[in-house]
């Protein structure tokens, strides 16, 4: 039985998911989960052309930022800032996990994880 490429990336992304619910959990971290959303605002540049706005999401829709953010945050002691990439990184995996991949600079709706085989 072969795995199929879509079907790894969909479950991946609730990996990501899970396991960022469980380091909130664990590090008994609060804060608003208001902030789930703020990774979809700069969707908003697809007002401008469809470059600008794959641009700006493929930005704040890559796990690196808040690794990052989150590997700094930790090492200092930053507790509103590991809150916000925890969060930060839960959104990535809740967006992969439902199959919302990074964009092409040619159709909202042209990502790439559609152009995987599921």
């Amino acid at each position: 039985m072969r795995a199929k490429p879509g079907i790894l990336l969909h479950a991946e992304g609730a990996a990501v998911l899970a396991v960022s619910f469980a380091a909130y959990h664990q590090l008994q971290l609060s804060g608003s989960w208001l902030l789930f959303l703020w990774p979809d605002l700069p969707m908003l540049g697809y007002a401008v052309n469809v470059r600008r706005g794959a641009a700006l999401y493929n930005l704040v829709h890559t796990e690196v930022g808040p690794l990052l953010l989150g590997a700094v945050a930790a090492f200092e002691n930053w507790h509103n800032a590991l809150l916000f990439s925890i969060i930060w990184l839960a959104h990535i995996g809740f967006d992969r996990m439902l199959g919302y991949g990074l964009k092409y600079p040619t159709f909202f709706k042209d990502t790439h994880l559609q152009r995987v085989s599921s």
